[in-house]
């Protein structure tokens, strides 16, 4: 601390007169200061004296020796050439606010002059290069146009591998016959509506009367769907029906209604992303799994709800709910697919996953869902998060209905180099008999008692890796690859348009201070947690929590599959007075290593074939006291 002055005489005031002269004399030398304040650095520089620098202990002993230099070399001086030198020099105050920025970058090691070079460096390098390469592929908000070159593939074989088998080999629904009412065939599975089609005891106009008016009835309660295809779903469906009448059967897809997350695009139909500023869009493209669906004969009813530029279940209609539980909400973006299957409202539906937006609403929901090895199904014309963690799958009513649905749209497209051919076995010709299965210690030990019941060999089992920084490396890859996706939008404004501001537009702002070089390195680290993952992939699969976050942030980062499994139903807490029939739904999870979705999904047929978990009908006419059904 410094020392208090001791005390003096008291101040003398001026006298009128002095306050003229001071006045003055303030006059006369204040331009003269001004002067000289700005010539300073110039002369300084005129005579090879180094300029004073912001946080420099010798910057003010500099100033003084080359104010006196350059008193001395005053006659010399072109001071209109350095007045001019000078003005063109940036202010170090620019140098100042860039090196209190780099504490946001972890970078705060620069002094000042290497400061001022990255400045310069910047403004005449980087942000010319910055702008063009926005105009060459940023135009376009979402879409996958002008795919990176940095591919992801998550196989572990190290080799591209071509799939040897085209179509599983469906089992045969027998002895189904039609139910007497329409709520009773609103609840049957894919295979058994399969079924009542091959064998004509259904035609697909009256499924899709019976899923459209389903749709109608209960989609003012629950909010899942953006946009009836309704001129569409009898178009196919006619189409399905005059194929039978030929004898033509496409097989267990033919004919059957579906919807469709609308971030999947749909020639003449919005595909909104869920979000007010693309509310009106129409991309009249046909995205690869759509056509795949068409090719197999299914007929699209909707285009199902996702949260706003997929995250959460937030979007510009509103909130979609959980049929289980109508005061919840169905949680991950793909909420629209979970709560409608869950409903009855389709039999199935593809959903998207980039962290956790299929896991979460199929368990909120309690639906059979699939989040597929990356890569197995292309996504070509579908808005696109994050080009190494998109992953697109199908809701269903169990998991032999998931493999019928992956089988017909898994494939490579040349819209998504990504994508590949994966070399799946069959899932309904594996032995689980000879499969060693883990379980971590958060599974649900009813899923471990009934596997050990059908001769599957259960064992505990634990993932092992060293990174502890999971979630930031998936934060980090995610949020950057959807601000390259999403330039434009935010450089617009339209973050502030968004649904919910706690959401996309605090982490794609922040994603701005994400520098290329600690992308990579999440790369990197990335690189080396697969690599743990795999070493430590001791069994065959294993079973755990399929909502625990750090496991969702593992699974997507390695591109691993995983079977999201109804295993029960508790109460709900707080139930009102008089009792209610909502309920909270308990699901698992069935890992296996990536290109190896049928063991998952053999497993959980496995189980599903003893139990009714998956049968379950969630209480949709049993609202709460304030909510209605429109019939």
């Amino acid at each position: 601390m410094r020392p208090p002055r001791p005390p003096g005489p008291p101040p003398r005031l001026p006298t009128p007169s002095h306050r003229r002269r001071l006045l003055y004399l303030h006059l006369l030398v204040a331009p003269l200061l001004c002067f000289f304040a700005i010539l300073t650095p110039a002369l300084a520089a005129a005579t090879g004296a180094p300029p004073a620098e912001a946080g420099d202990a010798g910057g003010e002993r500099r100033v003084i020796r080359s104010r006196t230099r350059a008193a001395v070399a005053w006659p010399a001086m072109d001071t209109k050439g350095a007045v001019k030198k000078v003005l063109k020099k940036e202010p170090v105050s620019d140098v100042i606010a860039l090196k209190d920025s780099m504490k946001y970058f972890d970078a705060n090691f620069f002094n000042d002059s290497k400061l001022r070079e990255m400045e310069d460096g910047a403004k005449e390098f980087n942000v010319p290069a910055f702008r063009e390469n926005r105009k060459l592929v940023a135009s376009e908000n979402g879409g996958l146009h002008n795919p990176s070159v940095l591919l992801f593939k998550s196989s572990w074989s190290g080799d591209s591998m071509i799939s040897e088998t085209r179509t599983f080999d469906y089992p045969r629904a027998s002895a189904v016959h039609r139910p007497s009412n329409d709520e009773d065939i609103a609840f049957m599975s894919v295979i058994e509506l399969g079924e009542l089609i091959r064998t004509k005891q259904i035609t697909s106009r009256e499924l899709t009367d019976i899923f459209m008016r389903r749709l109608k009835r209960y989609n003012p309660v629950l909010e899942s769907v953006v946009t009836y295809t309704e001129d569409l779903a009898y178009k196919q469906a006619k189409e399905a029906d005059d194929l039978m009448a030929e004898g033509k059967y496409l097989g267990p897809l033919h004919g059957i209604p579906y919807g469709l997350k609308d971030i999947i695009a749909v020639p003449h139909y919005k595909t909104t992303w869920g979000s007010r500023t693309f509310k009106k869009q129409v991309l009249d493209t046909e995205a690869f799994v759509y056509k795949r669906l068409k090719s197999a004969g299914a007929v699209l009813v909707a285009k199902l709800v996702t949260g706003s530029l997929a995250y959460d279940d937030i979007w510009f209609g509103g909130r979609t709910r959980n049929p289980w539980n109508i005061e919840e909400f169905s949680t991950g973006s793909s909420a629209g697919p979970a709560a409608s299957t869950s409903a009855g409202m389709v039999p199935f539906a593809i959903g998207s996953e980039t962290a956790g937006s299929i896991t979460f609403p199929a368990a909120r929901c309690g639906v059979t869902a699939l989040r597929p090895t990356f890569g197995t199904v292309a996504r070509t014309d579908v808005m696109s998060i994050s080009e190494s963690l998109d992953k697109l799958g199908p809701f269903c009513r169990s998991a032999v209905d998931c493999a019928i649905v992956l089988d017909a749209i898994r494939g490579k497209d040349a819209g998504d180099p990504s994508s590949g051919e994966v070399a799946l076995g069959d899932p309904f010709h594996v032995d689980v008999t000879k499969l060693t299965v883990g379980y971590l210690d958060d599974a649900e030990m009813e899923v471990v008692d009934v596997l050990s019941s059908q001769g599957v060999k259960l064992v505990p089992f634990k993932l092992n890796y060293t990174i502890e920084s999971v979630q930031s490396i998936l934060n980090i890859t995610m949020d950057v690859d959807m601000l390259a996706h999403f330039d434009n939008w935010q450089r617009e404004g339209h973050d502030d348009d968004y649904e919910a501001q706690d959401q996309w537009p605090v982490e794609l702002r922040r994603a701005r201070l994400i520098p290329a070089v600690d992308y990579i390195q999440a790369q990197r680290a990335r690189g080396k947690l697969i690599k743990e993952v795999r070493d430590s992939f001791t069994v065959d699969a294993f079973i755990g929590n399929v909502t625990d976050w750090e496991r969702v942030c593992l699974g997507n980062l390695v591109g691993m599959p995983v079977v999201v499994v109804p295993t029960g139903l508790k109460s709900i807490e707080n139930p009102p007075k008089g009792g209610t029939n909502r309920r909270t739904t308990v699901t698992t999870g069935i890992y296996a290593p990536p290109d190896h979705d049928h063991i998952a999904l053999a497993l959980a047929m496995a189980y599903q074939a003893v139990t009714d978990h998956n049968k379950q009908r969630p209480p949709i006419d049993d609202l709460g006291p304030n909510d209605g059904i429109h019939r």
